[in-house]
């Protein structure tokens, strides 16, 4: 084996260290990338581990790299796609060939790859369509060259065939031609124009692969006449008149125009041009062959009266040739539209006070019909207090009452309107106005009982209803629904906090519980409220007693011992008799009544015989006398108890001790002398309650009389001056005047309806409108605008308020607002500032077809008083459409003999733009034999293709031109072309340097983020500059607002620690009262509105009974005292978030600590002292003594003034009306009187010097300084 490789090895070197060897592969093309091909290494029989050192590589013969060997195994690879019709075009094999070379001995090795070819190619044609003239004389067997097909693949996978459509006139013949079959189309029967003048076949090409693919052509053949003359009509232009609602189907007129050529070439068709409007065809149909023009759909005047048909005529010779004309078809009107009635502003509700011509309502009237029978009469035909009165402006009516009206009599009308037209025969429609006598507020809540009186028994739960009030009013729904609310002042205000009523139903519950010990009786009032406009309300006073419940045990006064407990020992005499005082157990009831009625009875006694107590008294008498037997002490237990009906008891121990009489006798006299003076007490208390009783009787009776002289006295005075039987106000009554075209009448508080407050007034002084130039009441006046087309939603057009002159702060209540004469609602009014805006798109393509002014006619109405305002708003067009034509193209086939000046009629184009923006020129592609020329016919233009050249079929068979319709658009072209830069100069040159604009579309974009908190607004200037010589440029101011996002958190301000976090220690005393105010957290919050409106909530508390925290504040307050129970130490969590749509919050941690108030001790000292002191003073005839002398001094002091009205009253109202001789003002007369010590004058806008206003008099009544105390007249 050793001899061999050395032999090899030998064998090598000789033949200068090469070696050769050849292998060959086959792969198809298009195979994926790192597709395998074979293992080179192995087949050369190489090692594989040493391929890496011996830089084992394979080199192309090619300059494409298709394959690539993987040193590490040897593997041959695709490298890249493969594609076989590229790298080998042909049918023959397509070889790679590759060197594999190693080193280390040097070797070199052939590898040949075959690519071998997959049905990846379609067969294509360069061109998708071919088409033939041919005559159609041509005799069968004529070849007409088809285009070839192409087929990239090779082989099998090329072009096998080619096929044809199944006609009776062609087939396909192919030639072979070196490699290549080129296929022939081959007439195989005579063509017949007449038959068919056009054939449509498709050649399609088909490859050998499997599946197989194929491609097609489409092959048109036009069958070619002679034809020399074309269609002629007698008039270029032919006009009829019919009547509108034609019925479908009804012929109108007949077209005819004659052709001197014979048969097909002499044969005419119609047909209506592109030229006409889209309308047209739906409207009507022209007769191919008859030329009679029938009606396809409806006619009606109102929609259109004039139609323009555009006829063409054309032979059927080859090429065909057309001759044209117009027809103009007027529309004849005929009264076939009844009158519409359009309420345009309807008070469905109308007072009841209403003054006969009141306007109700504002109706307008329409007919759709023109001349006569657009003429409208308009009724009212039932009998009703109301009728029509026109408007200046025609068929605009208003609804006005005749008379006064009565609610308790109709309280609702129905008024028929009829609007009949002047046609023949007349037209009528009807509209109901269905009106409700609305009653006005005119009755105060009532209330059943005055003053009302309650009974309360003490101890109630807290929270729960007691009682209710209760009120009628006479007037109707929301002037009879009644609210309730307590008035919250006085004397018992401390009371009333404690009291709620439901302002729905009156029913009244106490926040708290009573007691009868403390509060006997409170008093209240209750307002009845109800809901008319303006609110009538009365009030009822309720007076409340307290009732007793025997809640309270009897309290033993006497016998008490040194420890408080009821205990005592009493020493008696033994030689005391039968029916001698021991003594007397007092006790006390804080109840009243039976629950206060002590009854003593003895529970226990030593000896039954020797002692019996008094029941009511609670006296201890002897039975008998004592004997020596008897034991000299005795122990005795009293039962003290109430009558309630659970009766509550107290117990009192008295021992007795029998002493000898010497030591008695001190004691015994002490006991009667006290016995005497409680007899005495008793007796000067019963005769204190007769005389409080007494005085207290006379007292009221002195009040009861004084107001009711006070009552007398003001109703005497108040109708002397009331004069108006139906008035309801605070004032005598009105006073009218006019100063310059205006009307003044001086009101009180309510303010008659139709009248507004002219500024500066001081709200006593009404315009009235003058009605003296119309007959229904109405105020007229008419505004005109412009504004162009295609404005976004909410452009303001104008301000209609502050052009009318109406007052923007009553525009709300004067119910402003705007009603369109058309069905489309494109404008609105705000009500709140005036302004006439844009509601919606606006396309005045649309809604005003035609080149004249486009109007919107609106309506601008305001009430009380009914005012209707004329608004003419003008649609400019602007250039938004640019001209189309019905059909993207247009083929003539023109003989190669025809004469120049020949005329061919293009389609024409439409534009819905107006005026200027409408269709201007038509404007065709430069070439030697055409030409346009424009024919105008009415409003339209008509384009015309005219020969100028004659054309020659041999030089250019076909020729394709370009026709364009250009607008009134000023500039074209480079003029038109706009770029766009932003002014670097200005104040807010540093914001400009990070905004960047597209100079070609005027995008702007941003280099930052801007942030609210630091800008809020700024303003730049935009340059727009065409591409004209010289340039023209214009610019616009940019106003850019930032608005504000939630990105800001809230920020605790308080509490914060040294540390800077958001917590805090608030030390408050123990003795703090429920409601007390323990701290208050405060937060910021840097974004505005929503996202800055903070909201405060308690996330965790230790014990939620004990605090509360304000939602809105942020204020910790105690829901309760504290308790010794209460931790001395509480923890609270407050979350603070902001309202934004993603919230933000913080929190705050406050700990509240209890410490005892420093001044506890002192406090209780007091209070003891105080309980000292009360004790002392709790004795009953004090106190009565005391309410004598008050009541008595407070009779008294009654007496002195009832006795002082009576003496002036005969003085102060000797005259009853003061007349001035010096006054200047402007009122006709002025009304004065007198009340108390003050004189009253009704003035006007001028008041008079030295005069001041009394508050509360509404601005209309002046205090006069009194004149009668100065004897030289001054003042």
């Amino acid at each position: 084996m050793g001899v061999c490789l050395l032999f090899h090895f030998a064998l090598l070197l000789l033949l200068a260290i090469q070696a050769f060897a050849e292998i060959r592969y086959s792969i198809p093309e298009e195979v994926k990338h790192g597709t395998i091909v074979g293992n080179v290494a192995k087949d050369l029989g190489l090692d594989v581990s040493s391929l890496v050192d011996r830089r084992f590589r394979v080199v192309s013969e090619s300059k494409e790299a298709f394959f690539e060997v993987n040193q590490h195994n040897g593997a041959l690879h695709v490298n890249k796609r493969i594609d076989r019709d590229e790298s080998c075009r042909g049918s023959g094999a397509c070889l790679v060939e590759l060197k594999v070379i190693v080193e280390n001995p040097l070797e070199i090795h052939y590898v040949v790859v075959e690519i071998t070819d997959v049905n990846d190619h379609s067969p294509t044609f360069i061109e998708k369509e071919q088409t033939f003239e041919i005559a159609e004389h041509t005799l069968p067997g004529k070849r007409f060259q088809l285009h070839a097909a192409h087929d990239p693949d090779a082989g099998m996978n090329s072009i096998r065939a080619y096929t044809l459509t199944a006609n009776e006139h062609f087939e396909i013949d192919i030639r072979q031609i070196n490699d290549d079959k080129v296929p022939f189309l081959v007439l195989k029967k005579s063509l017949d124009r007449e038959q068919k003048d056009k054939h449509w076949l498709l050649v399609t090409a088909v490859d050998g692969g499997k599946p197989p693919r194929s491609g097609s052509l489409n092959v048109s053949i036009i069958v070619l006449d002679s034809n020399d003359n074309r269609p002629i009509f007698s008039q270029e232009i032919y006009q009829i008149t019919i009547s509108e609602n034609v019925q479908i189907g009804t012929s109108i007129f007949k077209m005819n125009a004659t052709d001197p050529d014979e048969g097909t070439n002499g044969e005419i068709d119609y047909s209506l041009a592109k030229t006409s409007k889209k309308n047209v065809y739906n409207v009507f149909e022209l007769h191919k062959s008859s030329g009679v023009i029938r009606v396809k759909g409806i006619i009606d005047y109102e929609d259109n009266d004039i139609y323009n048909l555009d006829i063409e005529a054309s032979d059927k010779g080859i090429p065909p040739l057309t001759g044209e004309c117009r027809v103009i078809i007027k529309i004849r009107d005929i009264n076939d539209n009844p009158p519409t009635i359009e309420v345009t502003s309807l008070s469905n509700k109308v007072p009841e006070d209403s003054k006969p011509g009141t306007v109700i309502s504002l109706i307008s009237v329409k007919d759709e019909d023109s001349g006569v029978n657009g003429k409208i009469i308009s009724t009212i035909i039932n009998d009703v207090p109301f009728e029509l009165k026109p408007s200046y402006k025609e068929n605009i009516y208003s609804v006005v009452s005749k008379e006064y009206l009565d609610r308790e009599k109709v309280s609702h009308y129905e008024i028929t309107v009829q609007a009949t037209d002047c046609g023949e025969p007349p037209l009528s429609t009807f509209k109901t106005l269905s009106i409700q006598i609305s009653d006005v507020n005119d009755n105060s809540p009532h209330f059943e009982k005055n003053p009302i009186e309650f009974y309360l028994i003490e101890n109630n739960v807290a929270g729960n209803s007691i009682f209710s009030v209760s009120a009628t009013d006479k007037d109707l729904n929301d002037n009879a629904a009644i609210s309730y609310h307590i008035v919250r002042e006085g004397r018992h205000n401390d009371i009333m906090s404690f009291l709620n009523i439901n302002s729905e139903n009156g029913q009244i519950s106490a926040l708290k519980s009573f007691d009868f010990e403390t509060l006997k009786s409170f008093q209240f009032q209750v307002v009845a409220t109800d809901g008319g406009s303006p609110p009538l309300s009365s009030n009822v006073t309720v007076n409340v007693f307290i009732l007793d419940q025997n809640d309270n045990a009897p309290v033993i006064l006497y016998p008490v011992s040194s420890n408080g407990s009821a205990e005592g020992v009493e020493e008696i005499p033994r030689n005391m008799k039968a029916g001698d005082l021991v003594t007397k157990v007092r006790a006390y009831d804080a109840d009243i009544g039976y629950n206060g009625w002590l009854l003593f009875s003895l529970q226990q006694v030593t000896d039954h015989s020797l002692f019996t107590l008094d029941r009511y008294t609670g006296q201890i008498r002897t039975l008998r006398s004592f004997t020596e037997t008897d034991e000299a002490e005795h122990g005795l237990l009293i039962l003290v108890k109430d009558n309630g009906n659970v009766s509550l008891s107290a117990t009192a121990t008295v021992t007795v001790k029998l002493v000898e009489p010497k030591e008695a006798f001190a004691a015994s006299d002490v006991k009667r002398a006290a016995a005497k003076v409680d007899e005495e007490d008793d007796n000067v208390t019963f005769y204190l309650i007769v005389t409080l009783g007494s005085v207290s009787l006379l007292f009221v009776i002195s009040i009861i009389v004084l107001i009711a002289m006070q009552c007398s006295k003001s109703t005497e005075y108040t109708s002397k001056y009331l004069q108006d039987a139906n008035y309801d106000g605070t004032l005598c009554h009105s006073i009218q005047y006019r100063s310059g075209d205006k009307r003044y009448m001086l009101v009180g508080p309510r303010m008659s309806i139709g009248s507004t407050i002219v500024p500066g007034s001081h709200a006593n002084t009404l315009v009235l409108p003058d009605r003296r130039h119309t007959s229904s009441g109405e105020a007229f006046a008419e505004i005109r605008y412009s504004i162009p087309e295609e404005v976004k939603h909410g452009t303001i057009v104008g301000n209609v308020a502050k052009d009318l002159g109406l007052d923007v702060s009553s525009l709300v209540d004067r119910r402003f607002r705007v009603v369109s004469e058309s069905k489309e609602a494109f404008f609105e009014v705000n009500q709140h500032n005036g302004a006439l805006h844009v509601n919606k798109r606006i396309d005045r393509d649309e809604s005003c077809r035609g080149s004249g002014a486009c109007l919107v006619e609106l309506k601008v109405i305001v009430e009380n008083p009914l005012e209707i305002h004329y608004v003419v708003v003008e649609i400019t067009d602007v250039n938004d459409h640019s001209p189309t034509f019905i059909e993207k193209e247009q083929t003539f086939e023109i003989a190669e003999h025809t004469l120049p000046g020949k005329r061919f009629q293009l389609h024409a184009a439409h534009d819905p733009d107006a005026g200027m923006n409408s269709i201007r020129a038509y404007t065709l592609t430069a070439n030697e034999h055409f030409e346009i020329d424009l024919r105008q016919i009415n409003d339209d233009k008509i384009p015309f293709l005219v020969l100028k050249k004659s054309l020659d079929r041999e030089q250019k068979d076909k020729h394709w031109l370009l026709v364009t319709a250009v607008d009134g658009d000023k500039d074209l072209n480079d003029n038109a072309a706009i770029s766009y830069h932003i002014m670097r100069e200005g104040r807010h040159n540093d914001i400009m340097s990070f905004l960047n604009i597209n100079s070609e579309n005027g995008q702007i974009s941003a280099l930052k983020s801007f942030d609210f908190e630091t800008l809020k607004s700024f303003q730049f200037q935009v340059v727009a500059t065409d591409g004209g010589s010289p340039p023209l440029s214009s610019n616009v101011t940019v106003n850019v607002f930032i608005l504000d996002q939630n990105d800001n958190a809230p920020v605790i301000l308080y509490p914060v620690s040294s540390n800077g976090s958001a917590e805090g220690v608030e030390e408050i005393p123990r003795n703090m009262k429920a409601g007390d105010l323990v701290t208050k957290v405060r937060a910021y919050d840097a974004d505005i509105g929503y996202n800055g409106w903070l909201l405060f909530s308690l996330q965790q508390v230790t014990d939620h009974s004990l605090f509360t925290l304000d939602r809105y504040t942020g204020q910790i307050r105690t829901l309760r005292s504290f308790t010794e129970t209460d931790e001395a130490e509480h923890g609270l969590l407050i979350l603070v978030k902001d309202n934004g749509n993603v919230s933000l919050s913080a929190t705050a941690t406050v700990t509240v600590k209890l410490v005892e108030p420093k001044e506890a001790f002192a406090a209780s000292d007091v209070k003891r002292a105080a309980a000292k002191v009360d004790e002392e003073d709790d004795n009953v005839t004090f106190y009565l003594i005391v309410t004598l002398g008050s009541v008595s001094l407070l009779f008294v002091i009654s007496i002195i003034v009832l006795i002082a009205m009576q003496c002036s009253k005969s003085a102060e109202y000797t005259s009853k009306y003061l007349q001035d001789a010096n006054y200047d003002g402007t009122l006709c007369h002025s009304i004065q009187y007198r009340s108390g010590d003050k004189r009253y004058m009704l003035v006007g806008p001028r008041m008079s010097i030295g005069s001041t206003i009394v508050p509360g008099s509404h601005a209309n009544t002046l205090v006069l300084p009194d004149r009668r105390h100065t004897s030289s007249g001054e003042f």
